[in-house]
């Protein structure tokens, strides 16, 4: 059995959530920044029209200052469902948000319009770690693992910090590999 099957990956990914955490907050805004400079020089970035954003809980890359560096983009944000499947939706403005399922801030379905997945051009994800393979290993609910085959066309990215960074993380059947994992360095 490989040593991050199975149980393995919930030591992995508690591993690199602690790592992560361990930056502290001012390391993990500063590297943010750094990650987002990267993502608005991506080509991939620059040729979507539609854009999948999260927005970050635990540690997670901050993404909130993207929007604003370049607002010509449509931003959709998830919204987790019943039956472990996502939603893409656009918040009609600031306050369109809600505390929705595990404490994830998503928008408020009332106040929010319904994207299709395969109109996004790249979803940009987080992760609690990653290879240099393109696979990600999420929270463990399966959520983008289910929702990103259904984007069709999209460019699928991946925002970590190096510390995230894992030798090797074994895919499940489910797992879906990542085009491109930004971090502070690559």
């Amino acid at each position: 059995m490989n040593a991050f099957s199975g149980n393995g990956r919930a030591d992995l990914r508690r591993q690199k959530i602690a790592a992560r955490e361990a930056l502290g907050e001012a390391a993990r805004r500063e590297k943010s920044s750094a990650i987002v400079r990267r993502i608005l020089a991506l080509p991939a970035f620059c040729d979507a029209g539609t854009v999948m954003l999260y927005r970050a809980v635990g540690g997670e890359v901050i993404l909130d200052g993207l929007p604003s560096l370049a607002p010509d983009k449509r931003y959709v944000y998830p919204r987790c469902l019943a039956g472990r499947e996502m939603e893409a939706l656009v918040p009609a403005n600031g306050e369109a948000w809600r505390t929705g399922a595990f404490g994830i801030p998503e928008p408020d379905p009332d106040l929010s319009e319904r994207v299709e997945p395969g109109d996004i051009d790249l979803v940009i994800c987080p992760c609690t770690a990653f290879d240099a393979a393109g696979s990600r290993l999420g929270m463990g609910g399966g959520y983008y693992d289910r929702f990103l085959p259904r984007c069709g066309h999209a460019n699928i990215i991946a925002v970590a910090f190096e510390v995230q960074r894992a030798e090797h993380i074994p895919a499940e059947p489910w797992d879906r590999k990542v085009d491109t994992v930004i971090t502070e360095e690559i």
